[in-house]
């Protein structure tokens, strides 16, 4: 689907002080942006922002960092940061492959992946944030107990992401092909997209993954 450009998108990313600029020169030194050493939560590819936005006010002990590569994506979440008084929240606009120049070394401790671009063609599997490739730049800059949490309405690609899990060497906490009517639904923070799309009665997938030994608890329903 082609993004429609908003004008004006650019300069206020440029202007806003909820959007970090040079993003690089924080790397390892996201506590003194935050000014605490709180744990850091990603979202990538974070849509117009309504799940970090929730995450952040209903868990103020945690930091959150929205990243977005499109301007005019990235613009809607601005809009609703400018409505809440929070200081555990900012975004960054950027391709998700500089992950490793932006973060350092076990400096993130969970990530979010939800409704990520599923890049059909097979020769655009590299690109799929549940590629092997995107799982070695997990394994770099999240702590030895982070986890990777992704949610997708796409079944294929989740098919996809368990195989990517386990050829990437990760262990699988859970994944459930019908979130919505799971024991996992509970916690659930919807995004825009999840809400309009669940709300037809389509099933919404859910994997956790994370590189504890293989002996942790997996609670993984199948999605055949």
């Amino acid at each position: 689907m082609r993004l429609r450009n908003i004008p004006g998108a650019r300069e206020a990313m440029l202007e806003s002080e909820f959007v970090i600029q040079n993003p690089k020169s924080h790397r390892n030194q996201w506590k003194e942006v935050f000014g605490n050493d709180n744990p850091i939560h990603l979202e990538i590819g974070m849509g117009k922002g309504r799940f970090i936005t929730t995450l952040a006010l209903e868990n103020p002990d945690i930091n959150y960092i929205g990243i977005e590569k499109y301007s005019s994506v990235l613009l809607r979440a601005l809009e609703k940061r400018e409505q809440i008084e929070v200081s555990n929240l900012f975004f960054i606009r950027m391709d998700a492959e500089e992950l490793t120049e932006v973060f350092g070394y076990h400096e993130v401790a969970r990530i979010y992946l939800n409704f990520s671009d599923p890049w059909p063609k097979e020769r655009h599997a590299k690109r799929r944030l549940t590629s092997k490739e995107y799982f070695a730049r997990y394994d770099q800059i999240l702590k030895s107990e982070g986890t990777v949490e992704f949610k997708t309405d796409n079944r294929d690609l989740f098919l996809f992401s368990l195989e990517s899990v386990e050829e990437s060497g990760w262990n699988l906490v859970l994944s459930t092909a019908d979130l919505h009517h799971s024991i996992y639904c509970a916690d659930n923070v919807m995004t825009e997209y999840e809400e309009r799309f669940s709300s037809q009665g389509n099933p919404i997938y859910k994997m956790v993954a994370d590189r504890q030994p293989a002996a942790s608890v997996n609670t993984g329903e199948s999605v055949i």
